[in-house]
């Protein structure tokens, strides 16, 4: 009987260790599915729970939503990747697009119709810049079109660049117009990877062109669009709302995403380094990132400054894979470097393809759950309003 006691008690204590040890694994992979990066040294990461937004759905059922912008009179243009530009028109969606793409323009893998722009005289102009894939023959390109638009219906305008590298993937395409009032343009090195050291092509760079088409004097490179090169296949674009500093976001090859600050001429090192690889003195020159994934991969997007309310200053970066919002907070006062990180609504929208900023506060998502690359849940694809509660 004793020995049995003994056997019971041991039992018991086996049992409570167990226990002990269960709860401790599932809280800590609680953290880890709320941490996607181990933070450098300085860095911290967190989940932020305090959202000063409410949040609503502006519209549904769309086909793989890419781009937005807001006119002056409060409409919401943007693109479908499988080509058509539509309009949000006083909270409804226009069930007509203003235009829908046909041949060259093609939509396979992560090609279609992407980046979109309002020009900064749209009331006056009716100007729309949108960027597309496209095929001649054999080849597969992209280009950057100006589009005219009367009545919400969009034709061609005039082809501002064509020629640019493209393929299924690592297409680029997002296009934003700057302070400048030049037009700033992301490509993708189409999976060749030296194009993007190549100075003579096009491709794994950010470009700048003039509303018009033409080659600003003051480019790093005569007589040449290319702004920064190194690039693998930038997809996010955004200034900060103080000093004016271009920031991206890029897709690295295997995970080691990254998030950098632009500099005009600036070599970002693809495919010679990525993330923050120590560089020998013959890489010297190439530029690292101000932050990046490490070992685990978020797909950053679009990417957007917050200007207004408690968020003031925070990047914020969309998520396709890592399906969440970033929340990049940087250092003054040069903001080159990254106070820290939180992960923002992890897995509740799934994969996440653009942020935008409105002018009321407003933050807009995108989600990308028909990307072929995704699970849609209900109503995908979605644009998602945060309103502000500020």
């Amino acid at each position: 009987m004793f020995i049995l006691i003994i056997e019971g008690e041991r039992f018991m204590r086996t049992i409570l260790v167990i226990l002990i040890a269960l709860s401790i694994g599932i809280t800590s992979g609680c953290t880890r599915n709320k941490k996607v990066i181990e933070p450098s040294p300085g860095q911290t990461s967190t989940t932020q729970l305090d959202i000063p937004y409410t949040m609503e759905t502006v519209a549904e059922g769309l086909n793989v939503p890419w781009e937005m912008d807001i006119a002056k009179d409060g409409r919401i243009f943007f693109t479908e990747r499988p080509g058509t530009l539509r309009v949000i028109e006083k909270g409804l969606l226009n069930p007509e697009p203003l235009i829908s793409f046909e041949a060259p323009f093609i939509s396979e893998g992560e090609g279609g119709l992407l980046g979109l722009a309002l020009d900064p005289s749209f009331m006056e102009n009716h100007y729309i810049y949108v960027y597309h894939t496209y095929r001649v023959k054999d080849q597969v390109n992209n280009r950057v079109l100006r589009l005219i638009e009367k009545n919400n219906k969009a034709q061609l305008d005039k082809v501002l660049i064509s020629g640019l590298p493209g393929a299924a993937n690592h297409n680029g395409g997002r296009i934003k117009i700057g302070a400048d009032k030049l037009l700033y343009i992301t490509s993708g090195d189409r999976y060749d990877p030296p194009l993007a050291q190549d100075p003579t092509s096009m491709g794994g760079k950010i470009l700048r062109i003039a509303l018009d088409g033409s080659i600003p004097a003051s480019n790093p490179i005569k007589n040449s669009a290319i702004y920064s090169m190194g690039h693998r296949n930038p997809q996010g674009l955004a200034w900060h709302p103080e000093t004016g500093q271009l920031y991206s976001s890029e897709h690295g090859q295997s995970a080691h995403d990254e998030i950098n600050l632009i500099e005009p001429g600036g070599n970002y090192g693809w495919p010679l380094i990525e993330g923050e690889a120590a560089l020998s003195p013959e890489k010297a020159n190439l530029k690292t990132p101000i932050l990046q994934s490490g070992k685990e991969t978020w797909a950053p997007s679009g990417a957007a400054f917050v200007s207004k309310g408690p968020w003031k200053g925070s990047l914020l970066v969309a998520g396709l894979r890592g399906e969440q919002l970033l929340k990049v907070n940087l250092k003054g006062p040069k903001y080159d470097s990254v106070a820290n990180v939180e992960h923002l609504f992890q897995g509740k929208f799934g994969r996440l393809r653009n942020v935008y900023e409105g002018p009321d506060g407003s933050l807009y998502l995108m989600t990308n759950n028909r990307d072929g690359r995704g699970k849609p849940k209900t109503g995908d694809d979605k644009i998602i309003r945060l309103k502000p509660n500020f």
